[in-house]
């Protein structure tokens, strides 16, 4: 048996379809002495038993561009390995049981076509038409999906692996990984075992491939990977007479989805409450093991399978399988460059899409490896996402009893998890619900979303349409905009960099100026050498040695990631204080008046103008006041340790009753914003997002001699824009809008939504998103007409460069 070399330049960890697509696309871009090892088998942990469904469509641009990568490498791997892979397109069809769900898949479908994919909504009897094996009693309607198809997960995965070998990777089966050794922020390599023998592999850099034994890993190479195995369920019936090339069936609302091969019908399940597994360890033999059967668990999709398809209750069941599969705390897979560590990457969790997903993550991951930088935004799987506590393992066994069933779930807005809440609380958390707030959860923080009124009950009802929280955030909303609303921002990172380096380490790392004076507040951003955007800050500067960078809450452990690994030998310190202080945004048009209520302090333009923060003094206790906005009106957002935050927000609420102060939420907020035409990092704006084409460009000072990003900046200013970020309102106040809505000009889709939500103040749905304009004016692509669909109807948009709600930001500098 072959033994590991004594070095390589990457050891892949894990052998399933991931590891294999990972080496594959290593070698292809020229990289040697690759090394995959893998404990027992290739493919015999979860990727043996995988269904094999691959679908075009997934939740974002980017998501479905590496599903796409996919399939087409899978349609020529064949060709190239020799190796049999079964892959064929068949199509898909998803059927909805409910006029919400239909909702939901033609969203879907509208979203298909804005991201290029080609996609067909279907009415009942034509999902009849090409499937006439389905009962389509309760069917109200459909979507086909031609060019989707299946495979054979291990074909594919020895294809890859084949591939690999060809070009020089050392696929070693049979060698389990025992320890990582390290120092500082690097490993140094693994110790491997194999039958009787031991060594150690030299590394400059491994890849966590492990699937449901990548959160044990991860903890032997130092880094945080949340996944935890759930157990699986489907079955194949016998053969059935007759049964030719069907579509992939996937029908949510009963959990089930559909396919046939080689003439039989497997029927598999999401159900809503999952069996977690291996919470004691997986055993060391497990080697294309099964997990034991659980028929009562299963019944009750297999008894909606037998009314939805009447074949099945004819044909006797030839396997009823249960196998593990490891899902994570958002049901996004594990991607990228480890923020613990600074050479350990991560391809892992791949929420039983693995098959259709391994292409292309491989790929990306691929790229990113070699190019040091991301091919693109991979935000949504990107593991720097992921927050420390997220790795607990009481918190990964009851999330993932929820996170397998949200698969096939209804995919409302603002949807919430129900399951591992309460871990994060704000200091006005108890404050907060008895005044009426409903919490919803971001990296484990509760917050206010929205509060209800009295006799209204304090919880979600979802809907595609307007929601039952729609006149509350309205009212809060308004709150805001004529007199005075408050809300937590608690949540919100919060960075301390301090050091005598501390000015020119922020000056090279943001667009804009540093060399402000103390209680300066900066909105900035940190830019690539591409003119992406990697993070959207404030800076305020607290003394000559110390400034605090406001962040994202989803985003905290990634910014202050990309600080730390640009920190070289610049004499700073980077401290995570976001649990020290508790922070109250006090807005709107009376907020100073609140304010002078109950402080001594000076809130006028000339001792406290906008951009600025002072300490004061606050009831009893002490604050520190920064004058800024993310709503477009006056107010001031209010930082006080964590030891007198409660005090601070009982004096403010208590003074606001004869002013008629609001208690508010996050989704204010948003809609606020919104009017205002803001950014939301991670949505409007990304790491592949120009600056510029962003409007951000105000927010760049070129005249420093050296930042991240300068050059691509200039560039820019000379070549002109590509794109253009344009704030949209419907007309029709009715439809709304939430993102990925294709958007149309005269009469062609160009783009789609970022970010959309309801502009109370403005009568509209509003929505930001980017439309191509090479060589045009801004004149010239506001002269066109403006279409948002929404759902496969197609709504006029008024379009706007300039803020609709006071483009001219006169009301928060009032």
């Amino acid at each position: 048996m072959t033994q590991p070399p004594a070095h390589a330049r990457v050891v892949i960890i894990g052998g399933g379809v991931i590891g294999c697509s990972v080496a594959y696309h290593l070698t292809k871009l020229g990289w040697q002495n690759v090394v995959l090892l893998e404990r027992k088998q290739l493919t015999s942990g979860t990727t043996w038993h995988a269904a094999g469904l691959i679908a075009q469509l997934r939740a974002t641009a980017n998501m479905t561009k590496l599903a796409r990568y996919s399939q087409e490498l899978y349609g020529t791997l064949e060709a190239e390995t020799g190796v049999a892979t079964g892959f064929k397109r068949v199509g898909s069809i998803t059927v909805a049981l409910s006029h919400e769900r239909r909702e939901e898949i033609y969203r879907q479908a509208a979203m298909a076509r804005a991201f290029g994919v080609d996609v067909e909504e279907i009415s009942p009897a034509e999902v009849k038409a090409k499937y006439e094996h389905l009962n389509i009693d309760g069917v109200t309607g459909g979507v086909y999906l031609d060019k989707d198809g299946q495979g054979d997960p291990t074909g594919i995965a020895l294809a890859l692996a084949k591939g690999a070998r060809q070009r020089g990777a050392q696929v070693i089966e049979r060698t389990c990984v025992t320890g990582i050794t390290r120092q500082g922020r690097r490993v140094t390599g693994v110790d491997w075992q194999q039958d009787g023998a031991r060594g150690h592999v030299a590394a400059d850099m491994i890849v966590n491939c492990a699937g449901m034994w990548g959160h044990a890993v991860g903890r032997m190479a130092g880094v945080n990977v949340p996944l935890h195995a759930c157990e699986h369920f489907y079955i194949v019936s016998e053969p059935i007479a007759g049964l030719g090339a069907l579509p992939v069936l996937r029908v949510p609302d009963e959990c089930a989805y559909y396919k046939q091969d080689a003439g039989k019908m497997m029927l598999g399940a999401f159900e809503p409450s999952a069996k977690p597994w291996g919470m004691g360890g997986i055993p060391q033999d497990f080697e294309f093991d099964q997990l034991p059967e659980d028929f009562d668990h299963f019944e009750p999709v297999l008894e909606a399978a037998v009314h939805r398809m009447p074949m099945l209750a004819d044909a006797g069941i030839h396997t009823f399988f249960n196998g593990p599969e490891s899902f994570t705390p958002d049901d996004a897979y594990h991607l990228g460059l480890a923020p613990e560590m600074d050479n350990v990457w991560v391809a892992a969790g791949f929420n039983s899409i693995g098959i259709q997903s391994a292409g292309g993550a491989g790929m990306a991951l691929a790229q990113w490896m070699e190019d040091g930088a991301k091919p693109f935004d991979l935000g949504d799987v990107d593991i720097a996402r992921m927050q420390p506590f997220q790795g607990n393992r009481t918190y990964l066994f009851e999330r993932s009893r929820e996170t397998l069933g949200l698969l096939y779930a209804d995919h409302f807005p603002y949807r919430q998890k129900a399951t591992a809440r309460g871990v994060r609380r704000t200091p006005f958390h108890r404050h907060l619900l008895d005044h009426g707030s409903v919490m919803g959860e971001l990296a484990g923080w509760e917050r206010a979303n929205w509060f209800a009124r009295p006799g209204q009950a304090p919880e979600y009802r979802y809907s595609w349409r307007r929601q039952s929280f729609f006149d509350n955030v309205a009212g809060e909303l308004a709150a805001i905009r004529t007199n005075v609303g408050m809300y937590d921002m608690s949540s919100f990172g919060k960075i301390r960099v301090e050091g005598r380096d501390a000015e020119r380490f922020l000056n090279h790392l943001c667009g804009a100026q540093m060399a402000v004076p103390v209680g300066k507040i900066v909105y900035t951003q940190f830019l690539n050498p591409t003119g992406g955007i990697e993070a959207d800050v404030t800076v305020t500067r607290l003394s000559e040695t110390a400034y605090l960078v406001v962040t994202p809450a989803a985003t905290r452990l990634a910014d202050q990631t990309w600080m730390m690994r640009h920190a070289g030998d610049f004499n700073v310190v980077l401290t995570d204080m976001t649990a020290a202080e508790g922070v109250l945004a006090v807005m709107g048009p009376n907020a100073r008046a609140l304010l002078q209520a109950v402080s001594p302090d000076n809130f006028s333009n000339a001792t406290n103008p906008f951009g600025t923060a002072q300490q004061i003094e606050i009831g009893m206790g002490h604050a520190r006041a920064h004058r800024v906005s993310y709503v477009g009106e006056l107010g001031w957002e209010i930082y006080a340790s964590t030891d007198m935050a409660a005090h601070v927000f009982e004096v403010l609420h208590a003074a606001g009753q004869g002013m008629g102060l609001t208690l508010c939420g996050m989704h204010m907020m948003d809609c606020a914003r919104m009017e205002k035409g803001f950014r939301h990092f991670g949505h409007d704006i990304t790491c592949e997002d120009h600056v510029l084409e962003a409007g951000l460009g105000f927010a760049v000072n070129t005249g420093k001699p050296d930042f991240i990003g300068r050059g691509a900046v200039l560039a820019k200013r000379d070549e002109g824009l590509d794109r253009r970020l344009v704030q949209f309102r419907l007309n029709d106040p009715e439809p709304l809008l939430y993102h990925n809505e294709p958007v149309l000009r005269d009469g062609q889709i160009v783009g789609f939504v970022s970010s959309g939500a309801y502009g109370h103040t403005l009568g509209g749905a509003m929505g930001l998103g980017y439309v191509p304009c090479r060589g045009e004016t801004a004149a010239q692509v506001l002269a066109s007409s403006y279409e948002i669909d929404v759902a496969g109807t197609r709504f006029a948009a008024t379009a706007s460069l300039k803020p609709m709600y006071d483009p001219a930001s006169d009301r928060m500098k009032v």
